[in-house]
């Protein structure tokens, strides 16, 4: 853990440069940390691994979880040791039982799974996903062709696209935009993944706007309030570190894009973990150490990142905070009937 508390102070992003050669705010020629804020756990996951929690407290173990609920080897072994039992697929889960579905949604197929076998379900997938669910089943409806940017592999972009999967096309790259093709060309409406770069997304809407002049999108952007806040954190405070260390797990959309973002600042950067990832090589020369992490990632293993760090001779930690976060939301109505319908807990004999 941080041997003595970080000293904290707030970076305006109004004036914040991303001009090299400009003055920065820290002494280079003292070994640091700069500790972003905000980092980590976002509105979603920490419901999501609520909902595990309260799940196993109230009904106990064992508790089925399709797929990981959030994408943080950390989180997943320690409710699988807490009594989580995480399945591939619904098949696996023994008829009738409890499932849980992760934070990343799931299809319509999936549901209908779910139903068949008598499955107890519990879904903790992040309202943020849930719009833009809601998005495509509304484009689809209106007659629209489909495009969805992301990650073809990725378990949110499967869920979305299995909302309307006979009008949905998924792009990654520019080139796979260039080689759309639809049956309206002025009837297109595009969604995005809700974990993607900013900057990755700005280009693709760009190039389907270029091709699609006509094309429409959501009210407001996919892209979550966490995954753009890390990425705006990162970017204002890049060109003021010899190095960026992402705390998650290599599966994590949004901790991988926070990788991206530095490097295209041409500030080195790595994603861990954990802190026995870090190679003593990484920190040779480098006098000032970015320390953030992905919104699955746990505030646990960011202070062991931190306290490893001051081992190495970075005594001095400031938290730099670029902008306040204060996101919350409800538990869902399977979780919040079952907490109230618990019998009241026995106070010990004294």
């Amino acid at each position: 853990m941080v041997q003595s508390g970080p000293k904290r102070y707030t970076w305006d992003v109004n004036t914040a440069t991303s001009d090299p050669t400009s003055p920065t705010p820290v002494d280079a020629a003292a070994k640091r940390v700069l500790l972003l804020k905000p980092r980590g756990f976002c509105a979603g996951v920490v419901r999501a691994v609520d909902i595990v929690k309260i799940a196993l407290e109230t009904f106990g173990a064992p508790i089925y979880v399709r797929k990981e609920i959030v994408h943080n080897s950390y989180v997943v072994n320690d409710l699988a040791e807490k009594g989580a039992i995480f399945v591939n697929e619904l098949d696996e889960v023994p008829e009738g039982k409890r499932v849980i579905y992760s934070a990343h949604g799931v299809s319509p197929a999936v549901r209908q799974r779910a139903k068949e076998r008598g499955l107890k379900v519990v879904d903790a997938t992040c309202p943020l996903v849930t719009k833009v669910h809601v998005e495509a089943i509304k484009f689809a409806r209106q007659g629209y062709s489909l495009v969805l940017v992301g990650h073809r592999d990725h378990e949110e972009v499967e869920g979305t696209q299995g909302e309307a999967p006979d009008v949905t096309q998924v792009v990654s790259t520019v080139e796979e935009v260039a080689a759309l093709v639809v049956p309206d060309p002025d009837k297109v409406a595009y969604l995005t993944q809700t974990t993607l770069s900013l900057d990755e997304a700005r280009y693709m809407i760009e190039a389907l706007k270029k091709k699609f002049p006509n094309i429409v999108g959501p009210h407001a952007q996919d892209i979550c309030y966490a995954t753009e806040n890390r990425q705006v954190a990162v970017k204002n405070v890049a060109h003021s570190a010899d190095l960026l260390l992402v705390v998650g797990s290599r599966n994590s959309s949004n901790s991988n894009r926070l990788v991206e973002v530095s490097q295209n600042l041409k500030t080195e950067a790595y994603l861990i973990d954990k802190a026995e990832d870090i190679k003593p090589e990484w920190l040779t020369g480098k006098s000032t150490v970015a320390v953030t992490a992905g919104a699955s990632a746990p505030e646990v293993l960011v202070q062991e990142v931190v306290a490893y760090l001051q081992q190495k001779g970075y005594g001095s930690v400031d938290e730099v905070e670029v902008m306040p976060e204060n996101v919350r939301f409800g538990l869902p109505p399977e979780i919040v009937q079952a907490i109230a319908a618990a019998p009241p807990v026995q106070p010990a004999a004294v």
